[in-house]
Order: structure tokens, then C-alpha cells, then sequence
């Protein structure tokens, strides 16, 4: 069995693609007939999983490779609600570097390459002394570092969050830029490019910005709005591509996509359904332009508007808020890659296959 060295997937900050990454890289490592493991080291956000505690991006991974959940090795430590105040309290009953060293020895014993996925931006965990950078130094691994792309604002994330790294004397292997107007692209891989090699950095590649990765599902929709559903809770996994008020509805929109959202006053909707069904059958579209919607305030729906929820399968979540409170609420949802959306992964796999330089990672990481 070859073996490559540990590789952790850090990013500049949150949101920027982490998870996007690390699917790719693992998925095509795997393509590639090596044995990957996965591990997300240090945790926030988790989930009980058959009362084991596990950061919820390892159920992704454990779904795409197919491993059964170990928690002390896939997910060793969580540092949930609580754990800054304990850690700083009585840092002594803390045992995380020998659980991180643990996790790594037997993962790197049962595959050639492992894979580590880091949390939030480089300095999350330093109040426990588990930054991103620390925990990669202890796990042995070189960085894949992840950045949103642009030029100015690239090269400062970069030349701000690479220093922790440096500090630690962690390897990175290279920059994957990530999120790149299509437009964009020659210029940042020219100017970025030129500043990363004047600090000797490799550039991995680039990714375009995919719009449809940041779609989210009405049932996240549901969860931001603390709305109920009524109406079609099988559906609750439509994705959301763009939303349209009911009072501006117009033709452009019912053309561009058939996964609106419809978020609309309970005393309008039936109007709102209407004029929908109007401007449709006039312009010769054929499907329901929308994925869901949501109701505000008071009101009744008639047995016509009734029907068309029920024959397109239109989830309809009730909320308390006011339409204008509805739609800043949705605005402002931070879209992850979950086990609900396998559209997504496919997309995150294209996307690193399709534009990464892999070999190159592979050959820096060769044992």
C-alpha cells in the first residue's frame, strides 16, 4: 500500500469552500483507486448520531466513502456550546493534542492518504491551542488552503492567514482559489498568481463561482423563517434559486427558473397564484415556476389556490414575521453542501476534477 503524507483543507474564512474541497479531493482520490480516510479533527456544530457525538460533516463523508463512524477517530474533538469556559477554567482536564495524535496514527495506518478538514477560519480553536495550524502540525499533514477569489482581497486573506501556518512551520502545499466570476478569471489567475509566486506559493487552480451551490432547500427556508408547514412536507428537500415577492411578479422571472420561492402576505396569495398562472399560460410555460412558498400574517387561500399547491407539490410554510422580515431572514442563509443535497456534491466533485491540479497535490504529498 503507498502511502502520502496527511493533507488538511484550511480556508481564509468561513463559507468560502471548505467542505466544496474536501469532497472533491476525497472523491477523486478515490477515483484514482487510493485508500482515503477522512477526519474533521476539531468540531463545532455536531450532531447525536445514535448517541454518539459527531461533528455533522463527518455523516456527509461517512456516506461518500463508506465508513462506519468512529467518533474518536472521524471526529475527535467537539468543541461545542460550553467548552471555551471549561477549557480556560481547568485546562488540565484537557487531554486534545494525545486525541488528535490518537486519531492519526490509526487513520494513517488503515489508508495511504487521509484527509483533515479544518474549521471556520486559520485561528479557530486557539483558546483550547488547537488552531487550524496547530492541529495541522500535529496531525503531520501539509495545507490545502482555500480562498475566495479577487485580487486585492485575495492577496491580504492569504498573506494574513498563511502566517499562522508559517508560524508553525506547517508545509502548504498550494492554494485553491474558489468562487471566481467567470469573467474574472484570467485576471486573478494572472495578478493573484503573480504575488503567490513571488511568495512562493503554488496555485492549485481555480474555481469558477457556481451559483447554483448556493442555492438553499425550503427546508432551510422553513428553519430561518421558524415557519410551519402545511402544505407538501415531502418536498421540503426543492431547492430555492431565487425569491419573488407577491406583489412583483413579473414575466422575467417566470421564465429564468423553475425554482422560485414565493413569499407573499396570506391575503394575497390568491391573487398572487393567479396573476402566476396568467402570466404563464400566456407566455407558453409549461411548468410551475416555483419550489415553494411562504405565507405571512392573516388570511385565508382559497380552494383554486388550494389546488395548485396540492398539483405541484408546493411545500407552504406558514411564518409569523411580516414579508419584508420573511425575505431579509432568507437573504441572509449560509448555504452548506449537506446529505440532502446530492446535486451539490456532484457538483463540488466536478468542479475540484475539472480544475484542480490533483497530481500536483499528490506529488508534493508523496511519502
Amino acid at each position: 500500500m503507498q502511502k502520502f503524507k496527511n493533507i488538511y483543507v484550511a480556508a481564509t474564512s468561513q463559507h468560502v469552500g471548505k467542505t466544496t474541497s474536501t469532497l472533491g479531493l476525497v472523491s477523486s482520490f478515490m477515483k484514482k483507486g487510493l485508500k482515503v480516510g477522512y477526519c474533521k479533527p476539531v468540531g463545532q456544530k455536531f450532531l447525536d448520531l445514535q448517541n454518539l457525538r459527531v461533528d455533522k460533516d463527518t455523516i456527509l463523508f461517512a456516506d461518500l466513502i463508506n465508513f462506519e463512524i468512529i467518533p474518536e477517530l472521524h471526529s475527535p474533538v467537539i468543541l461545542g456550546p460550553g467548552a471555551t469556559e471549561m477549557y480556560l477554567d481547568e485546562p488540565e482536564k484537557f487531554n486534545i493534542e494525545s486525541i488528535l495524535i490518537n486519531a492519526e496514527r490509526e487513520l494513517a495506518a488503515a489508508n495511504e492518504i487521509v484527509i483533515y478538514e479544518g474549521t471556520g477560519h486559520p485561528g479557530v480553536g486557539s483558546v483550547a491551542n488547537v488552531s487550524n495550524a496547530r492541529v495541522a502540525k500535529l496531525l503531520n499533514a501539509g495545507v490545502v488552503m482555500v480562498v475566495e477569489g479577487g485580487v486585492g482581497s485575495t492577496i491580504d486573506m492569504l498573506n494574513m492567514t498563511t502566517a499562522l501556518f508559517r508560524e508553525e512551520q506547517v508545509p502548504i502545499i498550494g492554494v485553491i482559489i474558489n468562487k471566481v466570476l467567470p469573467d474574472k478569471m484570467d485576471k486573478v489567475r494572472h495578478y493573484v498568481g503573480k504575488w503567490m509566486k513571488a511568495h512562493d506559493l503554488r496555485m492549485l487552480g481555480l474555481m469558477p463561482y457556481e451559483n447554483k451551490l448556493a442555492f438553499p432547500l425550503i427546508r432551510t427556508v422553513a428553519e430561518a423563517v421558524k415557519g410551519v408547514v402545511t402544505y407538501n412536507a415531502d418536498y421540503m428537500d426543492n431547492k430555492v434559486e431565487s425569491i419573488i415577492a407577491g406583489s412583483l411578479i413579473d414575466l422575467k422571472e417566470l421564465k429564468s427558473s423553475q425554482d422560485l420561492l414565493l413569499v407573499v402576505a396570506t391575503r394575497s396569495i390568491n391573487e398572487a397564484i393567479r396573476k402566476i398562472e396568467f402570466i404563464s399560460h400566456n407566455n407558453h410555460i409549461p411548468n410551475c415556476p416555483l419550489s415553494g412558498i411562504v405565507t405571512t400574517g392573516d388570511g385565508n387561500m382559497d380552494k383554486h389556490t388550494i389546488k395548485y399547491i396540492e398539483q405541484n407539490n408546493l411545500p407552504l410554510i406558514r411564518t409569523d414575521l411580516d414579508t419584508y422580515g420573511a425575505v431579509l431572514r432568507i437573504s441572509k442563509i449560509e448555504v452548506k453542501i449537506n446529505r440532502s443535497t446530492p446535486w451539490k456534491i456532484r457538483m463540488a466533485i466536478d468542479l475540484i476534477e475539472n480544475n484542480i491540479d490533483l497530481d500536483q497535490i499528490l506529488e508534493f504529498s508523496r511519502l
